[in-house]
């Protein structure tokens, strides 16, 4: 694993507006960055990132499945208990998921270790699925990459794969995001883009402009009954929202399902410690009460979970994460080593959540950027990677995305 310095290719930024790439630049910084680019051997993501991001799904799998029968991980978890018979029932008649995606601190030498998992809403889709995939394209005919240099990216077509084999052909779904969002909607249509090539019906309406029908059916902006709603909204915000209580009598299929409310929820690492203890490609994870009561040795907690702890209490105390266990973009994370801070998240938007502590595995430098390898799940199979990087210890809302290539 390696970051190569490379050419930009000559006019790339008119190209990126002329097929909607808007939010190319964010804020007076690039957020495409391809003055640098990651070049990865073969074995490299085959067997330290492909081979287990799709184990690792099918261990997250299992947590759901263990997470629905217990009232106490769904309380940890911070399921409003009202809602809690919709996400179990969501996994008992299977409810189809489409995508999710991994984020690893990898260095080229593997195991690559688990830092989250974004499975209701992850963006950058659409710069992982398809601008790198151009990029690529275009500096192999300009003699800028090697000939034979390959890319980890069958994202688009997985996509077009998963819709044909949940859908019948020609069957209407709707795409909705937060109105005003280019980054957000920039990921609905490439999953809208997918659908129709999959030959499935795929329209789009603002999250504002979705309504209700006098018999509790969801509608869109064309008075159009909704039957299958792919949403780019979390549902930790949307099991709080006031249409909550229309979801379960509604007739509609949510994509992602509401099962996968449990897996982009920070105390899913935990739980998956709890089950698959010592595995390489996972960190040690607590909910930090947990670790409070432990270290007090007063409270509840199992003495299983005070066994698990003591054994990676070193570990923890050189160095951990304390984060939200409902938290987007780094918000409200801390980072320790030895007890001092050594990196705090500005934004402390999600900071009234409770929290776990996980063990700290730095991200690799190069150059004084920090990438993060984000490896997507469609299905259950990992298709593609996408990589962001940022000066900073957490990756952050604007922190760069950049292309990768695998070496011939």
């Amino acid at each position: 694993m390696h970051r190569i310095d490379l050419p930009e290719r000559p006019g790339w930024r008119d190209h990126a507006q002329d097929v909607g790439f808007t939010f190319a630049d964010m804020h007076g910084e690039p957020y495409w960055d391809e003055t640098s680019a990651y070049a990865f051997s073969l074995d490299q993501i085959e067997n330290d990132l492909e081979d287990p991001a799709t184990s690792l799904h099918a261990m997250c799998r299992e947590a759901v499945a263990h997470i629905v029968t217990s009232e106490e991980l769904m309380e940890r978890l911070a399921i409003p208990e009202a809602y809690r018979d919709l996400v179990a029932d969501s996994w008992q008649r299977d409810d189809p998921e489409i995508y999710g995606r991994f984020d690893f601190a990898y260095d080229g030498q593997g195991p690559a270790k688990l830092l989250e998992y974004n499975a209701d809403t992850p963006t950058s889709l659409y710069e992982s699925a398809a601008f790198q995939w151009q990029w690529l394209e275009d500096q192999l005919a300009a003699g800028v990459l090697p000939q034979g240099a390959d890319q980890f990216n069958g994202v688009h077509e997985a996509l077009v794969a998963r819709f044909a084999a949940v859908f019948e052909a020609r069957s209407d779904l709707h795409f909705t995001a937060v109105a005003g969002n280019p980054e957000d909607y920039g990921t609905v249509e490439a999953m809208g883009w997918a659908a129709r090539e999959a030959g499935l019906g795929a329209h789009y309406c603002d999250l504002d402009k979705i309504g209700l029908s006098d018999d509790g059916q969801f509608l869109d902006d064309e008075n159009r009954r909704i039957a299958v709603l792919f949403k780019l909204y979390p549902w930790e915000d949307l099991l709080r929202d006031d249409y909550a209580r229309h979801i379960a009598g509604s007739g509609c299929l949510f994509l992602e399902p509401a099962w996968k409310a449990l897996l982009s929820n920070k105390g899913l690492l935990p739980v998956l410690w709890q089950m698959f203890e010592g595995h390489p490609n996972l960190l040690p994870a607590f909910f930090e009460q947990d670790i409070a009561d432990a270290m007090s040795g007063r409270g509840a907690v199992a003495p299983d979970a005070a066994e698990a702890f003591e054994r990676v209490r070193a570990q923890l105390a050189a160095g951990h994460v304390r984060k939200p266990i409902l938290s987007r973009e780094g918000a409200s994370v801390t980072i320790f080593k030895s007890g001092e801070i050594v990196e705090q998240a500005k934004n402390t938007d999600y900071a009234e959540h409770p929290r776990i502590i996980q063990a700290y595995a730095p991200l690799p430098r190069f150059d004084s950027f920090r990438p993060v390898i984000g490896a997507w799940i469609v299905g259950r199979e990992c298709a593609g990677i996408g990589i962001r990087e940022d000066r900073s210890r957490i990756t952050q809302d604007l922190s760069r995305f950049k292309p990768h290539y695998i070496t011939a």
